[in-house]
C-alpha cells in the first residue's frame, strides 16, 4: 500500500498536521496550546481573538513549536507540557519533539 493510499484512508483527525506550541507573553509568562495552523493561531493571539489567557498579555511571540503529529498526540503532549514547571517547558517541548 502506498503512503498516498494510507493518507487518504486516515481521517482528518488522524492526519499528522497538528503541532504543540509555546508562546511567550508580554509579561514573560508562557502559554501552551495546539493548532493545525500555527501562523493563523499566532495572529489570533496577537489580535485578542486567541485564548483568554493571552488576551490580556499581548503581544505574544513564538517560543517553541513541535513537529507535526496527530491531534491525539498533540493533546497528550500539551497536557504533559502544562504539567512541567515554567522554566523547563521549552526544553521539554524540544526533548519530546525528537
Amino acid at each position: 500500500m502506498s503512503s498516498r493510499t494510507v493518507e487518504k484512508s486516515l481521517t482528518k483527525k488522524q492526519k499528522k498536521e497538528w503541532v504543540v506550541y509555546l508562546v511567550r507573553c508580554a509579561d514573560e509568562s508562557l502559554y501552551c496550546g495546539i493548532t493545525n495552523d500555527i501562523e493563523k493561531r499566532l495572529v489570533a493571539h496577537n489580535s485578542g481573538k486567541g485564548a483568554k489567557y493571552t488576551k490580556s498579555r499581548m503581544p505574544v511571540e513564538m517560543a517553541g513549536v513541535s513537529s507535526k503529529m496527530t491531534k491525539s498526540e498533540a493533546l497528550k503532549l500539551e497536557r504533559h507540557i502544562k504539567q512541567v514547571p515554567a522554566g523547563k517547558k521549552i526544553v521539554e517541548l524540544s526533548k519530546m519533539d525528537l
